[in-house]
């Protein structure tokens, strides 16, 4: 392959449109696009198959910009690729209101793939971008119509390879051997704090070798044909990921910035600016300057994507015809459509059942919802049994076998966070994972990522609290459901007896936004709530079990979710036989709550009644969701080791401690009212 004038004028546009962006916004990072122009101009213009006029087509390749502090690089390439990026775009960089974000943001441009920033976290995606290819590939394509075979394409840096998450990401993606994942290493040994080599000296490429993946090696990031050379044999190597270590520096032709980490993430300025431009004869007095023919080269782009893309359109249309039933489950996925009777034969629980623990319910509602909704797929981080996350039909998704669906995702939260959340930016797959509470914390960069990017992700918490019993504090997550209430757009559902648990799935499925359903690990006595009364309070996210009759007023609200929702219920009845009028009221979600009407949330919890929440977990933010009159009996500090029904005694989660605290509290105001 030959590369002329005008590839050498487009990499060097990339450069200095990186530069001019960081210097108007006096902030950025200007020297890994400066030093991975070469690689992405080689990558974009000779190897993606994309189509700027159709970003979404279902079949493009993905590319993804894990180190996402280069942002300045994907903008420019989306601008000379014809992408909806104006030059106005670019000049807004970093801007209140721009599209061109400091960190690429998927849901501000058609055709970034996925939101990047926090280093590792775009290379999970892009593990579970490569696993959603080969399961689509497994499903759909036929021997005669190939409907799926893009590839996911990723530029890492020496930061992404740092962090463990891509340890983990990696470790996967060798063992599944997902050919189809081709990742470059912009090693351009340089951290923000200095030389990489104050912290940093493995051998990667021995990692990489030994995590079963294919490596190639690019001695000078400048050379193009090297580039291309290494990037067409990795578009060969079908049985095993990609990695290409590609030697380059940051900053590259700044004369006194280049290998330094002074160029990482600050403006150079001015003098520096112009002695680069002086370096690469480049227009001293234009801002912002992009010669025509840097354009020529993403011609070939915009003619080679838009001829893939119409090949495959044709390709569908034969497949339609061939193949009516496949089409028509793809079409539907396609257009984000539930299949028809997706609710049908969801367990229904009643007074006759015994106590039973809300992961099991959920295991069997996923049983049934998993038989209607083939796109549902999910696995658990080493847990699957205890989580209640096997879909038992579903056969596993190996290496050997592409059609399972559910994934060992192994003892690596942090990947399973992140994987999930690339397998929903597929568009075709409901992700869920399973982990014990406790554990969010190792997920929690990818739940906060999903939640930005509004992705469907359904996490499932199991072990919700002190109850947890024996394994002790460091597995009773006392503070975990307060934190994942605190990130906004993801809705927790921590539903509080059988039949809320079936509709808390119900109300995931149905949901655009990532949902964490938290679940118990003990059994719990069941509460009488008929299924359609637990959905139509779903749907609230907080409603009343029981009141007292002929619109008499109550003395005291009790408020409870989870494992609590049958204390308070018994509580309710002690309170009725001492002729105590109560409400009690299920609050599975906040999140839900806080969507109604101002009206029905005062209604719920009038604000001169007292309003007594029972939740074993820290009592954070109580109060505020209450408002006046809240009283909260919760967790303070760390649980202790022991079994779970001398803990809930040693915490005060009794009925008799729960039945005297709400008689203090009504009879202080009673007092407080004579």
């Amino acid at each position: 392959m030959k590369f002329g004038a005008n590839d050498t004028t487009a990499i060097n546009t990339i450069r200095f449109l990186a530069i001019d962006m960081v210097e108007k916004a006096r902030s950025g990072h200007p020297g890994a696009p400066m030093g991975q122009a070469p690689m992405a101009h080689v990558l974009w213009t000779k190897f993606l198959r994309v189509d700027p006029k159709k970003p979404d087509w279902p079949n493009r390749d993905r590319f993804i910009l894990s180190c996402g502090h280069a942002s300045a690089l994907l903008y420019s390439l989306m601008y000379l690729s014809g992408y909806e990026i104006t030059l106005e775009d670019l000049k807004s960089f970093r801007q209140l209101g721009s599209k061109t974000a400091g960190h690429p943001e998927r849901r501000l441009i058609k055709g970034i793939e996925t939101t990047t920033g926090p280093l590792g976290q775009g290379f999970g995606n892009a593990v579970g971008l490569a696993i959603a290819r080969e399961k689509l590939a497994a499903e759909f394509n036929k021997d005669s119509i190939t409907i799926f075979d893009f590839r996911v394409w990723v530029i890492v840096s020496d930061g992404d390879l740092m962090e463990g998450i891509s340890y983990e990401a990696a470790s996967l993606a060798g063992h599944l051997r997902l050919g189809n994942l081709k990742v470059l290493y912009d090693a351009n040994d340089i951290t923000i704090d200095g030389k990489l080599s104050l912290a940093f000296s493995e051998d990667v490429e021995a990692r990489f070798r030994a995590q079963g993946w294919e490596v190639l090696k690019v001695k000078d990031g400048n050379d193009l044909e090297e580039i291309y050379l290494s990037l067409q044999k990795a578009e060969q190597i079908k049985d095993k990921p990609t990695l290409i270590i590609i030697k380059t520096h940051i900053g590259y032709g700044s004369p006194n910035l280049q290998d330094s980490e002074k160029v990482h993430g600050a403006p150079m300025g001015r003098e520096e600016t112009i002695l680069t431009k002086k370096r690469f004869r480049w227009p001293i007095d234009k801002e912002f300057f992009v010669p025509e023919s840097a354009f020529r080269p993403y011609d070939q782009l915009r003619e080679k994507g838009k001829r893939y893309r119409k090949e495959w359109e044709n390709k569908l249309e034969i497949y339609k015809e061939k193949y009516p039933k496949e089409y028509k489950e793809l079409l539907r996925r396609l257009q984000k459509k539930l299949p028809e009777g997706w609710k049908k034969e969801l367990p229904v629980f009643g007074v006759d059942n015994s106590p039973v623990a809300t992961r099991k319910v959920s295991g069997k509602t996923l049983q049934k919802l998993a038989a209607n909704i083939p796109e549902l797929i999910g696995g658990s981080a080493d847990l699957s049994e205890s989580n209640n996350t096997v879909i038992k039909s579903g056969g596993i998704f190996s290496a050997d076998n592409r059609l399972g669906r559910n994934f060992h995702f192994g003892v690596r939260e942090h990947a399973m966070g992140s994987i999930l959340s690339g397998l929903a930016l597929s568009g075709m797959y409901r992700p869920y994972g399973g982990t014990f509470l406790v554990f969010s914390d190792y997920m929690r960069p990818a739940i906060r990522m999903a939640a930005l990017m509004n992705l469907p992700v359904i996490y499932i918490f199991t072990h919700d609290s002190i109850f947890v019993g024996e394994d002790g504090p460091t597995h009773q997550p006392e503070a975990h459901i307060p934190a994942l209430r605190a990130i906004p757009n993801l809705t927790v559902i921590r539903p509080g007896c059988a039949n809320e648990t079936v509709v808390a799935w119900e109300e995931a499925i149905e949901r655009k936004n990532p949902v964490a359903i938290i679940l118990t690990r003990q059994p719990i006595d069941f509460v009488d709530i008929p299924i359609q009364k637990a959905r139509e309070g779903m749907k609230k996210g907080g409603y009343s079990v029981s009141a007292p009759p002929n619109k008499v007023s109550p003395k005291i609200i009790l408020v409870a979710s989870g494992s609590e929702l049958p204390l308070a219920y018994k509580t309710h009845l002690t309170l009725e036989s001492q002729n105590i009028p109560n409400t009690l009221v299920s609050l599975p979600s906040w999140e839900i709550l806080k969507e109604q009407e101002e009206e029905y949330v005062k209604n719920l919890f009038p604000p001169h009644i007292p309003k007594l929440a029972i939740e074993a977990t820290v009592p954070f933010g109580w109060h505020d969701l209450l408002g006046p009159n809240t009283y909260v009996h919760g967790v303070e500090g760390f649980g202790y080791s022991g079994p779970w029904k001398k803990l809930a005694e040693y915490f005060g989660f009794t009925e008799k401690n729960i039945t005297e605290k709400a008689l203090q509290i009504i009879n202080s105001l009673s007092s407080t009212d004579r």
